[in-house]
């Protein structure tokens, strides 16, 4: 079922976009928080060794090897949701029906969270007047935002921003530029994040990339308002402080999609580990050295769970303590790795879960990019 967390007051500010600050009004900064978040998935629930059992089947050279199939026991999954019973992936599907699945699935489930954050926010949908949407397991034209604005009567003015090929950093690089844009004048700014993974499995490839995703991908999404901080007392769910992009140098053949006859095939380098035990600490500390921030002065980390080989490079690239890694486990554990939205699964977790203070929020994704916000959790 999907969860929400909202502040205990709320205040609502008015929508017209005539109403936005002017370049006048806007010489004292202002600080985005969030509302509300929402996050969910669809019904169907996967057991892990219910996922394993179907991969021996339709992968012999697995279950004879079994060297690949102790992926799916070393992942520290217990369960997950795929948009489809477990029986469905085990008939050969065109890219065709897999896609128009995609749509279908994603505009539901995101009218369901958006409904579910709006409510959370004290909002109706017209109050929104900018639209991020993140996706990247599927494709559509026109972007699934307009179909969604349109279905929850969001107004038709509402700024759109969608994002697409973000990968796993979806949903944080998507955090980060809601927050520009409260910062730019909007006044109620939605963050939709949504992916069906299991909607990307191309039976019969016994590749080994596509049997490590066939492993811990899943399929889920997250909603979240953003507005401006109020005044004192006003931190909402959580104070954007700052954010930062990083890009690596020839890195983009790691992993990403390959577009084949049977849709999208996962690109999923062996290097990556080594690339992020290299690369990701300075980008790290880089981020936190902008607002005076260090490592030791964290209160909270939201980090996305990638893998569980991932969680541990984090654990050993960090040096933080251990506990504070357990919102990024138990979001593993309990949905596994479902792309863009879940480092705003992890963000949640924290939230309900978690200390307040300095929390660093950190996804990592294709390009190879990293995206890294400063968080106040009031």
């Amino acid at each position: 079922m999907p969860t929400s967390l909202a502040p205990a007051m709320t205040t609502t500010l008015p929508h017209d976009s005539a109403t936005r600050s002017t370049p006048d009004q806007r010489a004292v900064p202002r600080v985005p928080v969030l509302r509300a978040i929402a996050t969910g998935g669809p019904a169907h629930v996967i057991p892990q060794a219910t996922a394993k059992a179907a991969a021996a089947s339709v992968f012999p050279e697995l279950e004879r090897s079994q060297t690949m199939l102790r992926v799916f026991d070393n992942a520290e999954i217990e369960h997950r949701r795929f948009a489809r019973p477990v029986e469905w992936y085990m008939t050969p599907r065109s890219f065709a029906e897999k896609n128009g699945i995609y749509v279908c699935e994603v505009l539901d489930l995101a009218e369901r969270l958006v409904t579910e954050a709006l409510a959370g926010a004290g909002l109706k949908p017209a109050d929104i007047d900018a639209v991020i949407f993140v996706s990247s397991t599927g494709i559509s034209t026109p972007s699934l935002d307009t179909y969604l604005m349109q279905r929850m009567g969001i107004r038709s003015s509402a700024a759109r921003l969608p994002l697409w090929g973000l990968g796993c950093v979806g949903g944080a690089a998507g955090l980060s530029r809601a927050a520009d844009l409260v910062r730019a004048g909007y006044e109620h700014v939605l963050l939709v994040a949504v992916e069906f993974c299991s909607l990307t499995f191309v039976l019969g490839d016994d590749d080994k990339s596509n049997v490590i995703g066939t492993a811990i991908f899943a399929d889920g999404g997250a909603a979240v308002v953003l507005g401006a901080d109020s005044g004192p007392g006003d931190g909402g769910l959580a104070r954007v402080v700052r954010s930062r992009s990083g890009l690596l140098d020839d890195s983009a053949a790691l992993t990403g999609w390959d577009i084949t006859e049977d849709g999208f095939k996962l690109r999923l380098s062996a290097q990556i580990p080594a690339l992020l035990a290299e690369s990701l600490r300075p980008l790290v500390d880089e981020s936190l050295a902008e607002e005076g921030w260090t490592l030791d002065s964290l209160d909270a980390i939201a980090l996305h769970p990638g893998g569980a080989k991932v969680i541990l490079g984090y654990e050993a690239l960090l040096n933080l303590p251990s506990p504070m890694f357990e919102p990024t486990r138990t979001v593993l554990r309990d949905h596994g790795n479902m792309s863009s939205p879940t480092v705003l699964f992890v963000l949640e977790e924290v939230l309900r879960s978690g200390p307040r203070g300095r929390c660093l929020m950190s996804a990592t994704g294709p390009g190879f990019s990293a995206e890294h916000l400063l968080l106040e959790l009031p």
